[in-house]
């Protein structure tokens, strides 16, 4: 099959950075589904295995956000069967998904919104499982109940689905960052009832807002930058989730508010096969559901062609450039 690797960390500007290369199909055992890849979107962790996840001259194959067929089934496959158009995020201790065919766990699997385009669909995944847990796992936001949540980085691809799930299934006053003239677009257009800029004082704008703290903060990038002022913005007792990897920041400082941290990492169900790891499934088949009854959208954002190499490190360069709103999709090979 036809797959893009890479063989050692390297900047995306290195010839080698990515390569185009022949693998051999891979075989469903236990409960994979054999997947054949029709679009793919390129996320932040994709990049930052390239840089720092060296497999040692082995060709490893990335890729976690996709939308396929399944082709064949493992012998303990119960929920799906040959035919079935899917989407998924897969796992990180697994070949990823810029293959011509990925094996991937059918309880990380869901079947594809019919309304979406491969394309379009691919798109979603990761970005939806990770806003989905963070906001209803792991911070519990109430469905019901007033409150209000800032989303820092609202115009990427996890800030983008936090901003729709919240707005329409719950009853939270939704505030979001951004600062470039299209990404505060991009992020009223998603359903944020406010917007304001993470290069000024949040605390402060929070307050012209009639905002003396709000309840949550979802904070998807730059986390340990913006550490002081959401210390400053949460309320007393709130709660505060994080999903980026920063630089050392002092949690004593959330004890005086008796304020709660929570970590979402998406890969953690599928990565130690926790017993509820059939839940991303069940998300996924959730939201496909909300997409074809047209309350949550895509969150595609540009399309670059083919899967290869020469167009996934153009994918990966945007990514790095740290400019993007919504998601980058390859399809086809």
């Amino acid at each position: 099959m036809k797959a893009v690797v890479y063989t050692h960390c390297r900047p995306i500007d290195a010839e080698d950075a990515l390569l185009d290369t022949t693998l051999p199909d891979p075989a469903p055992r236990k409960r994979d589904l054999l997947i054949e890849v029709k679009a793919v979107a390129v996320n932040p962790v994709d990049t930052k295995l390239r840089r720092h996840a060296d497999p040692v001259g082995e060709p490893r194959v990335l890729g976690f956000d996709a939308a396929g067929v399944v082709r064949a089934l493992g012998a303990g496959v119960t929920h799906f069967g040959v035919g079935d158009e899917v989407w998924y995020a897969g796992a990180i201790n697994r070949a990823g998904a810029n293959a011509e065919y990925q094996l991937v766990d059918e309880r990380l699997v869901g079947r594809r919104p019919r309304r979406l385009s491969p394309a379009e669909a691919a798109s979603m995944p990761l970005a939806t499982i990770t806003a989905w847990e963070m906001l209803f796992d792991r911070l519990q936001v109430p469905r019901t109940a007033a409150g209000s949540l800032l989303i820092i980085g609202g115009a990427g691809g996890v800030g983008s689905m936090a901003i729709q799930l919240a707005c329409r299934l719950t009853a939270l006053t939704v505030i979001a960052t951004a600062s470039r003239p299209e990404s505060v677009a991009w992020c009223h257009r998603l359903g944020a009832h406010h917007v304001i800029d993470y290069q000024g004082d949040i605390p402060a704008q929070l307050g012209d807002l009639g905002f003396r703290a709000v309840d949550f903060i979802f904070a998807t990038n730059a986390s340990d930058q913006h550490w002081p002022a959401m210390v400053r913005a949460i309320r007393p007792q709130g709660r505060i989730g994080l999903i980026d990897d920063p630089a050392p920041i002092d949690v004593r400082d959330l004890k005086q508010k008796s304020v709660s941290l929570h970590w979402e990492a998406m890969f953690t169900r599928g990565l130690f096969e926790t017993p509820d790891m059939a839940e991303q499934q069940h998300i996924l088949e959730q939201v496909a559901a909300l997409v074809d009854e047209r309350v949550v959208d895509t969150i595609f954002a540009e399309h670059l062609g083919r899967i290869n190499a020469v167009n996934l490190t153009l994918a990966h360069r945007l990514i790095e450039s740290g400019k993007m709103r919504g998601k980058i999709v390859l399809e086809g090979f």
